[in-house]
């Protein structure tokens, strides 16, 4: 550690806001460099390279083949499959000096897609797995909780290439087996839940999703049938249309400062007969989308008033089009639009889209906007009254509502995403006509799978799950040293015996970090626990009569062993540990 190029750091970087953030900066792992962009410093390099490497193990395993793209990529492959614009301002566009469009890579089905048609053409060549362990480029807007979030980051990226959907499936099977070896090895806790495909496009996709109070997906389950799923894939079990026989006329009220919902139910149980709740009305929430190449539209979405409009659910409905809240100045260039009072009356009339929750049936009555400022319409009944254009997943979910599968409630938790497997089909085969020559001797088109593992976000998530209030605590699979070897004793005898204790386990194979700095011992046990390795050894005062001090990182146990056994025992130890 004397010639190791680290330094510690005694308090939390100013920006860090999650546990990882602050202690892979604290142990000297990572120094921001810009927003969202970070170095690698030689421990958490190690740490790195050893999550790559288990991903490269088990990727090897199912027959995959590693390659390597380039990350400066043309435009033309992104402009035939239109994700040039799709992407949006998440895109890092850059030109040449010839003023030639190009992009840095956020993902490469495209190229992977041109590569196989480019060199093979026969049903004998297939199938075939490709993978890549590469830096990828996202402008995020707002990155954050350090590299569990970045504009560069490492990824693992694999394509599957085969004849036909049940190759496909089994292709699709093989990536999620091996996903689930490769977050048991790094000991992740996670969960597969149901995810949507976005721009990525196809049918079938999961996400891997680590379990994390810090994490931005919310995902739900239901602990009754093991249903889980992204937020955004939630498919709400829509009621039985209601007969509208012996349903009253819709009426309007006055309903003085009624612009909340809140205000709206208090109103409702002061005036009239019954008793209301939020969920009895139908609040309509004004956006705008544009999909890509076109103009900005306004759409209405009506959701029930005990529940609000969850954006990445509607921006995952609406994919691949950008959506984004009114301003003033648009509700000023509409003034049919009255906020706190608008219905679905003034948005047919306008030619305005109203897209509503599936749970707003035929024949269930609603208490909403009149589209006049202080009153509102009871009453007003779904496929009677007005019609919507359609529905949407939109609302958000609430813990307790009813899972998809009809098997019980559903829960919500946080977690972050490590993996994502997709069943693509034919999108990007399509787009670039990849055929082969079937055995029929016609040409067979073939079917694509996509598969991405945060390889960079992983270092963070082990590091929010395996860390306490004292530093890291990396599991053995990814450790940046298997030992860490302390000497607390300035005595020469000590130093020595410390020496050689570090090239006798060296000598077993095992990576040592041996702290031989002239610091104190408090400063060099804080930073033992800091840095992490799952085996603390401390060459301290016991060294003058015959022990040395056995440090489990992990479960915090110590233990004093004679000198003459501490090389088997530290090895028994770390053998354990794997």
């Amino acid at each position: 550690m004397s010639t190791l190029f680290l330094r510690t750091l005694r308090d939390d970087p100013a920006d860090a806001e999650v546990p990882s953030h602050k202690l892979l900066v604290r142990a000297g792992y990572v120094r921001r460099v810009a927003p969202g962009v970070y170095s690698w410093l030689p421990l958490g390099l190690r740490v790195l390279k050893a999550v790559e490497k288990v991903v490269r193990e088990e990727m090897n395993s199912i027959g995959a083949q590693e390659i390597l793209l380039p990350a400066l990529l043309p435009r033309e492959p992104y402009e035939t499959t239109a994700r040039w614009t799709e992407y949006g301002d998440n895109l890092f566009r850059v030109k040449d000096r010839k003023g030639t469009d190009m992009l840095l890579g956020p993902t490469h089905e495209e190229i992977f897609a041109q590569l196989v048609k480019s060199e093979y053409s026969s049903y004998k060549d297939l199938p075939v797995i490709l993978y890549q362990i590469q830096t990828k480029y996202r402008d995020e807007e707002r990155p954050r909780a350090g590299i569990l979030r970045g504009r560069e980051f490492v990824m693992k990226d694999s394509y599957s290439f085969d004849l036909d959907d049940d190759g496909l499936k089994a292709s699709y099977i093989a990536h999620r087996d091996a996903y689930q070896r490769i977050f048991a090895r790094l000991a992740v806790r996670y969960v597969i839940v149901a995810a949507t495909s976005g721009a990525m496009g196809g049918s079938a996709s999961e996400e891997f999703l680590a379990e994390s109070e810090v994490g931005e997906d919310t995902f739900v389950r239901c602990l009754e049938s093991g249903y889980a799923a992204n937020v955004e894939a939630v498919i709400t079990p829509a009621p039985e249309p209601i007969p509208f026989d012996g349903l009253g006329p819709a009426q309007v009220h006055e309903t003085p400062d009624t612009t909340t919902i809140e205000t709206l139910v208090e109103w409702a149980n002061d005036t009239l007969d019954g008793t209301y709740d939020a969920a009895d009305t139908l609040k309509n929430v004004m956006v705008k989308v544009r999909e890509p190449g076109g103009d900005w539209e306004l759409l209405g979405i009506g959701v029930l008033g005990n529940r609000e409009v969850d954006v990445k659910r509607l921006e995952a409905s609406l994919e691949p089009a950008e959506v984004e809240l009114l301003t003033e100045a648009d509700f000023a260039a509409n003034p049919f639009l009255v906020k706190g009072y608008i219905g679905p009356k003034a948005l047919a009339e306008n030619g305005v889209r109203y897209l509503v929750d599936p749970r707003v049936v035929d024949g269930s009555a609603w208490i909403t906007g009149a589209d006049e400022p202080n009153r509102h319409v009871v009453g007003l009944v779904a496929g009677r009254d007005f019609t919507p254009d359609g529905t949407v997943e939109a609302a958000e979910i609430l813990d307790g509502d009813l899972s998809p599968d009809g098997k019980g409630p559903l829960v919500a938790a946080k977690g972050i995403e490590i993996g994502h497997i997709f069943q693509l089909g034919q999108k990007y085969t399509n787009a670039f006509e990849v055929d082969v020559l079937g055995e029929s001797g016609k040409p067979v088109r073939l079917t694509m799978g996509s598969y991405g593992v945060g390889v960079s976000r992983l270092v963070a998530v082990i590091a929010e799950q395996h860390h306490d209030d004292k530093g890291l605590r990396w599991p053995a699979e990814v450790a940046p040293y298997d030992v860490h070897l302390v000497i607390a004793n300035k005595d020469e005898a000590a130093i020595g015996g410390a020496t050689s204790l570090a090239e006798e386990l060296d000598a077993e194979g095992l990576d040592v970090l041996l702290d031989d700095r002239k610091s104190s011992p408090g400063v060099k046990f804080k930073d033992a626990e800091l840095l992490g390795m799952p085996v603390v050894v401390v060459v301290g005062r016991g060294y003058a009569n015959g022990v040395v001090e056995v440090r489990d990182r992990f479960t915090g146990e110590s233990t004093e062993v004679p000198i003459d056994d501490a090389v088997s025992a530290i090895v028994a130890t770390v053998r354990q540990q794997r």
